[in-house]
């Protein structure tokens, strides 16, 4: 499928290179409500204060979620960590960019706080003291056809909230979706994994990988993809296997939380996942068994659509992509509409025709 606008791509020198999704911020008006979807959803309780709440998974990150005490509920932003101190160095001469400073938060270490072409913020962080991984239960043996595992034994994943394992990926809508893809490619080194384009082409979303080198990385840790303005879609997850995936949409039905998707099985990416809101109606994912690609994967190239999201399960619902319109939106709609490249009346109508 040939573009007819320039995709995004990596960069020939990037700033630095990211090696992990550290963390979200977010910011809610309620910490305890906050609290009890995440600590169902399986993220587990750092500290709670008046003002923060910090959760984590088990594997060996001090915090992967960060929620701040405010009036209204939004989305801020995430922290991406740098392998060097050079590499603070080198994002604090990018426009924009604060100083390097000392992080406040556990583990501490230092970072440099920076905001993309979207107005997201962004914190590059280097020096965490480690912290120990929390014990999880292992993946279940699985019988097949060709290989008997489980001889005499069965199948009782324990019944609870699944262990949420590590933080995943992140994607956001824009609408400068050009000129912010390039941001992440140019200072921190994102290659896209695969783009998924229009009729025409034109590129709108963009699922983007750590460049790890030979080191296998997560399909995508950054997913970008074209709106009339910029806000959070989803964020994802890994928990231990299919059954975890299972049980988490058990408890949180039998919890009372809002579903969104699933379960199935994406085709870019291939996890087994499960979607659920939050009580913001932001929406949350459970996955396991993500593709992994070194450094010198090619890009793929692939039209976008509802049916183009997933290999099996129920097709993508209508509600999964349904803008929320606001008075505050529908200003930005026209604004961004007016001063927006990458934003035409005709795209969102296409877009419009391939989700409803």
């Amino acid at each position: 499928m040939k573009l007819t606008t320039a995709q995004p791509a990596r960069h020939p020198d990037p700033t630095t290179k990211a090696s992990a999704l550290a963390y979200l911020i977010f910011e809610r008006p309620d910490l305890g409500t906050a609290e009890q979807f995440l600590n169902d959803f399986g993220l587990r309780t750092v500290s709670r204060g008046k003002a923060l709440l910090l959760l984590r998974g088990t594997s060996a990150s001090h915090f992967c979620y960060v929620i701040r005490k405010a009036s209204k509920s939004r989305f801020i932003g995430f922290g991406l960590q740098v392998d060097d101190r050079a590499d603070l160095d080198a994002l604090a001469r990018v426009p924009g960019a604060s100083e390097v400073e000392r992080s406040p938060l556990p583990g501490g270490g230092y970072m440099v706080r920076l905001t993309d072409p979207s107005g997201f913020r962004v914190d590059a962080i280097w020096g965490q003291a480690p912290v120990a991984t929390l014990s999880h239960r292992p993946p279940l043996a699985f019988n097949s056809v060709d290989a008997a595992v489980r001889i005499n034994g069965t199948q009782r994943p324990p019944e609870r909230a699944p262990e949420v394992i590590r933080l995943g990926h992140v994607v956001l809508e824009l609408a400068d979706y050009q000129e912010t893809c390039a941001w992440y490619t140019q200072h921190f080194g994102f290659i896209p994994s695969d783009v998924q384009v229009l009729p025409d082409g034109s590129p709108v979303v963009a699922f983007m990988r750590l460049d790890l080198g030979d080191k296998p990385a997560d399909h995508h840790t950054l997913a970008l993809a074209q709106g009339f303005l910029p806000t959070y879609s989803h964020s994802a997850y890994e928990v231990v296997d299919a059954d975890a995936v299972g049980m988490g949409q058990r408890v949180l039905r039998e919890r009372g939380w809002t579903h969104a998707w699933g379960i199935g099985r994406h085709i870019l990416g291939s996890q087994i996942f499960d979607y659920w809101q939050d009580p913001w109606g932001d929406k949350h994912e459970h996955y396991c068994d993500g593709d992994l690609f070194t450094a010198d994967a090619l890009t793929g190239v692939h039209g976008v659509s509802r049916e183009a999201m997933a290999q099996w399960g129920p097709t993508m619902p209508r509600s999964f992509t349904k803008p929320k319109f606001t008075p505050s939106s529908i200003v930005a709609l026209f604004r961004n509409l007016r001063r927006s490249p990458d934003l035409t009346l005709s795209k969102l109508r296409t877009l419009a025709k391939l989700f409803a």
